[in-house]
Formats: C-alpha cells, structure tokens, sequence
C-alpha cells in the first residue's frame, strides 16, 4: 500500500525546530490565508526557467484578449501555432488542473481564473520595471495600490524604507572611499533613481494626507522622508568630494590632461596594448612579479600571517604616550564654503515673498540642490551661536514657506520642485 502524501503542515514541520509547530509561527499565518494565490505562483514558476517562460507566454496570450476573454481550443491551437501542439496541451492541463484556468463543459471553452489574472496581472507590473532604480517604482506602484484600497501595511512601507536605505549606504561608502570613478558611478546612480524617489514621495505624500495609516505605519512613512531628505543632500556632498579630488590631482603641463585621465585611459588597455606603449613585454605583468618586491615589506607581511596571526598573545600594542599640544603643528584643509558664502550673500538681499524656485536655482543641479538642502539650516538654533557662514545663515530672519504645489522652474538642472516663498521673520523667531 503506497504511502500518504505528507500534508503542507508536516512539510513545513520540517524546516521548524521539533518542538515548534507551524500554528505557533505568526510570520506563517497570512502566507497559509494565501494559499490560492501561493498555488497560482508555484504552477507558473515550478521547475526549469524554460518550462516557466511557456507558461507564462501561454498564460499572457490568453489574457490578451479582454474583450474576448473565451477561448476554444481550436483558437488556442491557432493562436498558439509556433508552440509544439504537445507542449501545448501539457501546459494548458497543467495550468487547468491547479485552476489558472477553468475550463466551461457547457461551452467546451477556456478561460483564465481569477487567481490566474491576479498572478498574471503581478507578473506584468513586474516586467514593466525592469531599468536601473526602477525597483522603486515597482515598490511605489504596490504602495498606491494598497493605498487606493485603504490598506497600507508597516510591512509594504519597509520595504521601500529598506531599498532607499541600501542606497544611501551606497553612496555614503562611495564617498568614504575617496575614488573619483566610483564617486561619479554613485552620482550617475542617484540621478536615474531620482525620478523613482520623486514618484515615491508623491504616493507616500497621498497616503499619509488620508490619515489611515496605523501608528507603526506612520513612524515608517516619517523614516522614508527622512532618508529622501539625506537622499536629497547626496549631490552635494558628491560634488564637495569631486571638488577635493580635483584640487589633488597632477595636470600635465597645460594640456589639460590630469592623473586621472591618464589612469582612466590605462584602465581600458589591454595586457598587450600597454606592452606595445612601453616596448617591453617584461616590463608589464599581471600579477607584480619578484624583481617588483619590497623585501622588507614582504617580510613585515610573512611575519604577520606566520606568526603573530597565529599567536595573538604575541602581539603588543601599547598606547602611545600622552604628548602635549600633538595636534597644534598638523596642517588641516580647509573646508570650501563658497558655495555657502554667496547663498549666504544672496539671503541676505533676498525681498520678502522671494519665490523658492528663484533663491534654489543655480548653475547646475548639484549646486541646485545644495542650495535646496541649506533652506534647511535657515533659522536652526542648534548652529546659530556657532561662527561661518553656515552660523550666520541659520541667523538670517528668513524662513522658507512651502504651499504643497509643484512649480515649474526649467532651469538650473531643476524640471520642476515644490513651491513656496522666503518669509522674513524678527530676528531670533
């Protein structure tokens, strides 16, 4: 007698801990309620990717046709005709059987199930986001529909928080880790993810004006506009790190040429076209060959990984003696507020009522945009006391006023931002 078939329940059991039954796991129970909707995706997507595209191709055929949503198997064979006609009836019972599609005895005609168009309908919305940073958009476009339902979740809102996060940890170790290319690598990214981040803000902006979001809802939606905010500030500090790069660079004469042109160039030569620049092929390696070895260095390294890694305890790092004024002869850079310094200039000659869009706009949107996030520091009373520019721009009596529009601006690499005006205010308000 052959064996019964173990139930979901036991199956599950078995990724559990054995005094741990599936009832007990809270995380479980609305992947159980949706059991329908599990069922409709493991049909499409069980087994090899080959397998999967036919039945998602079959599937999306049918579905084509809305106005005529019924379908015999003549028309299915004739629609269908670059299919091998076996194939095709293995994956038509296939998606008949766990009920993608239903199929009418009184008509003899096909046609897709709702559980079926709701799968297909989620596969469509997936392939329209298929470009850089366009997974925020996916993650924006289920926010508005859960937000036209009236039923946003914490869960759906970590998700975006999650992607934005990951973002910005991105760009911050790009700047962290002083290279030029990557450096601008992460400003290209954040320029085709701004458009996404942008849309994001409008949906979250609508959900949260209907005031239906739960408490933990609510702390997440304030924690995404937190992160757009830092998101926002990236430009600039992009561009101050472009700018110290610069001021560290070798030009070669007055060519125009720096180190950085140099070394990008190089980087795009093969093993044999840099042999052929320097006409000897020993010269140019790899890996480092043993002439190109520091014997000294090579040494302080073997020493570490033979010894001293293997026995810790060998290792002795006492603190450096305390030496007074140690930091008064080392020679700090300078910060370049000069961006900050004409903002400065320009507040202090802005008219009461003065548009947003015509204190922000500048030269190129990196500076656009920093002037955006220097609004910000308008009236703080955190870094007023303080000296520089930043200090006396926070004790300027001028406030930004936002209405909630969009303006137009078309210029200084701004399409279009959110409205509003200068306000001037008593001094200290």
């Amino acid at each position: 007698m052959s064996r019964p078939i173990p139930s979901t329940e036991d199956r599950l059991a078995d990724f559990l801990q054995p005094h741990i039954e599936p009832g007990d796991v809270a995380a479980l129970l609305p992947l159980q309620r949706a059991r329908p909707a599990l069922n409709a995706l493991t049909t499409l997507f069980h087994g090899g990717e080959a397998a999967v595209m036919a039945r998602l191709l079959v599937l999306r055929e049918i579905a084509a046709r809305g106005d005529a949503p019924f379908w015999t198997p003549a028309e299915l064979r004739e629609r269908l005709a670059y299919l091998d006609t076996g194939k095709l009836e293995t994956i038509l019972l296939r998606l008949r059987e766990n009920e993608l599609l239903l199929w009418d005895s009184e008509t003899l005609r096909y046609q897709i199930s709702p559980a079926g168009r709701m799968a297909i309908a989620a596969v469509n919305t997936l392939l329209k986001f298929d470009d850089e940073g366009s997974e925020l958009g996916y993650l924006a476009s289920q926010l508005a529909a859960s937000g036209a339902l009236g039923r946003v979740a914490a869960d759906e809102l970590q998700h975006l928080l999650s992607r934005l996060t990951e973002l910005k940890d991105d760009f911050e170790r790009a700047v962290l880790s002083g290279s030029e290319s990557r450096i601008r690598n992460a400003e290209k990214r954040l320029a085709q993810v701004w458009d996404w981040v942008d849309k994001g803000t409008e949906v979250l902006q609508s959900i949260t004006e209907n005031d239906e979001l739960d408490a933990a809802s609510h702390r997440v939606a304030q924690r995404i506009g937190q992160v757009q905010s830092e998101l926002l500030r990236m430009g600039g500090v992009f561009q101050r790190a472009l700018n110290q790069l610069e001021s560290q660079k070798v030009h070669l004469g007055t060519t125009g040429l720096s180190s950085s042109d140099v070394t990008r160039w190089l980087r795009t030569c093969s093993i044999d076209q840099l042999i052929g620049l320097v006409g000897a092929p020993e010269t140019v390696s790899a890996v480092p060959t043993l002439p190109l070895v520091l014997g000294d260095i090579a040494l302080d390294i073997a020493e570490y990984e033979l010894v001293d890694k293997a026995i810790p305890e060998r290792i002795e790092t006492p603190l450096p003696p305390v030496e007074a004024n140690t930091t008064a002869t080392l020679d700090v850079e300078a910060i370049d507020f000069s961006a900050a310094e004409d903002f400065l200039d320009a507040m202090r000659v802005a008219p009461d009522g003065l548009p947003l869009q015509d204190a922000v706009a500048a030269r190129d949107y990196l500076e656009s945009s920093y002037r955006l996030s220097l609004l910000s520091v308008l009236g703080d009373t955190d870094i007023e006391t303080l000296d520089g520019p930043l200090a006396a721009l926070a004790r300027l009596p001028r406030r930004p006023q936002w209405t909630g529009d969009i303006v137009q601006v078309a210029r200084g690499g701004i399409a279009e931002m959110s409205a509003g005006q200068l306000t001037e205010t008593e001094h200290g308000c």
